[in-house]
Formats: structure tokens, C-alpha cells, sequence
């Protein structure tokens, strides 16, 4: 009995120095909820219930979001870009008009 509970407090334990570091580590701008320093108060003088707070509510992505894909982009075949169909237009033209003018210029 005495194993179980030692082995409990241990993962306890690592569980909120995990906390306590991922506070520390986590940019201020990306803390949910509230300010990081007080997030780092509730961590270090609640530990159990703080740190559980931590994770449900202060990191900057929830637990429930963390096994979640980001979307696939979908990559896009480059005449798909009517950007890039004008540029590559332009270039044509720009070619077959120095083409036009060397051949005139042979020529004469």
C-alpha cells in the first residue's frame, strides 16, 4: 500500500515540476485564460489543482487539441495561380517580341 501511494506522490510530483517548468517556458503572449505570472503563482502554491488547472486551461494548446492534425494544406498545380499564368504570359510575350526584333534586325 505504502508503494502505491509513494508511487502516486512521485508521479504527483513529477507532474507539477513538469507544470512548473512548461509556465516557466511557455511564451507570455500564448497563456490562456490569464497572466503567466499568475499562472506560475497558482502552480506553485496549489500543486495538484493548479497544475491540473494548467493544463486544462492555461497552456496554449489544450490537452484535448494535442493528438489533432493540423488541416493538410492542398497543394495547388502552378496553372492553377492566376498570378503565375500572367507573369508566365508576360514572359512569352516579352520573348517572342525580342525574337520579332532580332529577326527583323537579321534582316536588314
Amino acid at each position: 500500500m505504502l508503494l502505491l501511494f509513494g508511487g502516486f506522490g512521485l508521479i504527483l510530483l513529477a507532474f507539477w515540476i513538469f507544470c512548473i517548468f512548461d509556465v516557466l517556458t511557455t511564451d507570455a503572449q500564448e497563456t490562456r485564460a490569464l497572466p503567466k505570472l499568475f499562472w506560475l503563482v497558482i502552480v506553485l502554491l496549489l500543486p495538484d489543482i493548479g497544475s491540473i488547472l494548467w493544463v486544462l486551461f492555461g497552456r496554449p494548446r489544450p490537452p484535448w487539441e494535442l493528438w489533432r492534425r493540423p488541416p493538410a494544406t492542398v497543394a495547388s498545380a502552378p496553372d492553377d495561380d492566376e498570378d503565375f499564368l500572367r507573369g508566365l504570359q508576360a514572359r512569352v510575350e516579352e520573348q517572342r517580341r525580342k525574337a520579332r526584333e532580332q529577326q527583323q534586325g537579321d534582316d536588314t
